[in-house]
């Protein structure tokens, strides 16, 4: 009995596993929504996808300067809506990378976005409420003022 609760103590005392990106790749909403595609971008930045796929095919690109506590959100992909469906992101990818590649001084998410009005739909630039997932694993320490992301088990 002693050695049970002596190792239960133990793992207790353990810190949790650090968060990584493979951990931000996930199902958010039950079989037909999702976040995926989370990268690294380097100066507090990350990338990822958050889809949808229930009576409709949707995908949005979420870039999020977590230093800054804001992000760039942009659908570049949708079926089965009002609108006419089209499929963006490979050529909005294109052009986040671009603009990646200017001095990191020249960067600013409202730039993106007046690059990608032509190819996306519902661009916004918006204060972060929530700390997402990708910020949460390579950049804690830029938590800010948004709620902290916790891993839903």
């Amino acid at each position: 009995m002693k050695l049970a609760l002596h190792i239960l103590l133990a793992f207790a005392a353990m810190p949790a596993a650090a968060l990584t990106l493979a951990d931000c790749d996930r199902v958010t909403h039950a079989f037909h929504g999702g976040e995926n595609g989370h990268r690294d971008l380097g100066h507090g930045r990350v990338l990822f996808a958050n889809w949808w796929s229930q009576e409709a095919v949707l995908t949005d690109l979420i870039l999020a300067d977590c230093a800054r506590g804001q992000a760039l959100t942009v659908r570049t992909r949708e079926e089965g809506v009002a609108r006419l469906p089209f499929d963006r992101t490979q050529k909005a990818l294109a052009v986040i990378e671009t603009e990646l590649g200017a001095s990191p001084a020249l960067f600013s998410l409202d730039r993106l976005a007046r690059a990608l009005q032509p190819l996306g739909r519902d661009i916004r630039v918006a204060d972060l409420v929530s700390e997402p997932c990708a910020c949460a694993a390579l950049y804690p320490e830029h938590q800010g003022n948004t709620h902290s992301f916790e891993l839903d088990q």
